[in-house]
């Protein structure tokens, strides 16, 4: 079941975010790896900012969550993570069709460049790459992050979003 998490699971959603977020070790730059990887008042920040968590459970606990923000004109899928011990068994592709579902705006993904299994999923289920000038123009526009996560980070765009920019 896939359903809208609630204040109470704060808790939960920053365990699941930590423990996937291990696979990035070694993986993303160096100085942008940290234990833990999201801080509880960097998520504190997300939710506050917007973001709305949803969660995929399973036998009464969580096994994933995605994130979802309105910004206007689109909608950024933000965070997503799947319990190590849940990966590879679909939950974050259910998680991304079902906000893909609600999503009634073009949808934007960011994530890092170097986290090729990440840029591969997103890929395979249908994003587009953006070029590193757009990318570049659209986290600016979008997402607040700091200059070096730019730097090391790339866009992925939706169907809807590239038919509507593929005339501009």
């Amino acid at each position: 079941m896939i359903r809208k998490c609630t204040e109470s699971e704060f808790e939960t959603i920053y365990r699941i975010i930590n423990d996937a977020a291990v696979a990035y070790k070694g993986i993303i730059p160096e100085d942008r790896w940290h234990e833990p990887y999201m801080p509880r008042e960097e998520l504190e920040g997300e939710i506050r900012d917007g973001v709305v968590f949803w969660g995929l459970e399973e036998g009464g606990k969580l096994l994933g969550v995605m994130g979802i923000q309105d910004r206007g004109d689109v909608n950024l899928i933000r965070h997503s993570y799947v319990l190590t011990k849940a990966q590879k068994k679909g939950v974050g592709r259910k998680l991304l069709r079902y906000l893909e579902g609600m999503a009634d705006k073009p949808v934007l993904i960011g994530t890092w460049e170097s986290a090729t299994s990440a840029v591969s999923f997103y890929q395979k289920n249908g994003y587009t790459l953006l070029p590193k000038e757009q990318k570049n123009r659209l986290i600016q526009k979008y997402w607040s992050i700091p200059e070096r996560q730019i730097e090391t980070s790339v866009v992925l765009a939706d169907s809807k979003w590239m038919r509507v920019h593929s005339s501009l």
